[in-house]
């Protein structure tokens, strides 16, 4: 049996020769980062990633997948690991703890917003909302200053799944606390992200919270967070905010 390395060698041939020159050029200048791409369309990328699970999972089970996605998401380019996450996000409802600590170990690979969101938002955060006693963890990215920026906006987009659920709003609020006093822009748009999710799933009880915070949130994540509300409620919160907007 061939090793997981060599299949997810062929996987990044199949990335390489496949892509487009000029869409990679394009989505390379879209990131602040540096980051390199292969010029995929994600429903493509999507296509084939699908393609490969069933064959993986058909001829050498789920472990020998999870291992062929572990080596795509070691590399530096970004449809690599993309691929991974998409061979993996139809299945995430049969993996555990041991999966979860190999999704958190992938952390510290992350080199931009759209590998970090692929994989907290449809791997990482599925299986907290799918399973409470793994809430501890995101507290813990939240509160390690010395960890990346990845990390405190993984604390953020890992609870979106749970408010979507109508769930673990108290760990929510529990978490905006805790990122609040954040300047880095990443961490903001996410914490924002989560605040606008939890506006749409429970509007009620994420106004009052807002009302109760608004004066020390930064401008740019009261405004993603209302971004959904009413015009008269949004109003409501924003009016007597007066924390400096640094993101204009």
């Amino acid at each position: 049996m061939k090793k997981p390395a060599y299949i997810a060698k062929h996987i990044r041939t199949v990335l390489q020769t496949g892509g487009s020159a000029p869409h990679s050029a394009e989505v390379e200048r879209f990131f602040k980062e540096q980051v390199k791409s292969r010029g995929w369309c994600t429903h493509e990328l999507r296509k084939v990633a699908v393609r490969f699970r069933r064959t993986i999972l058909a001829e050498h089970g789920q472990g020998y997948l999870l291992q062929v996605a572990d080596q795509l998401f070691r590399g530096d380019v970004l449809e690599e690991k993309v691929f991974a996450v998409l061979m993996l996000q139809g299945i995430v409802g049969d993996f555990g703890k041991p999966e979860f600590k190999l999704f958190e170990s992938w952390l510290d690979r992350v080199s931009s917003w759209a590998d970090h969101d692929g994989l907290v938002h449809y791997l990482i955060g599925p299986m907290i909302a799918a399973d409470d006693s793994l809430l501890s963890r995101a507290p813990r990215w939240a509160k390690k200053k010395s960890r990346s920026r990845w990390h405190q906006r993984a604390a953020a987009v890992s609870l979106i799944h749970s408010t979507r659920q109508h769930k673990n709003f108290v760990d929510i609020q529990r978490m905006t606390e805790m990122l609040l006093t954040s300047d880095d822009d990443m961490v903001q748009k996410g914490l924002g992200w989560l605040l606008r999710e939890a506006a749409k799933a429970n509007p009620e009880q994420t106004v009052n919270y807002l009302m109760t915070i608004r004066e020390r949130t930064p401008r740019f994540v009261l405004r993603t967070a209302c971004e959904t509300l009413p015009a008269k409620t949004r109003e409501r919160v924003l009016k007597k905010n007066s924390t400096t907007d640094s993101h204009g």
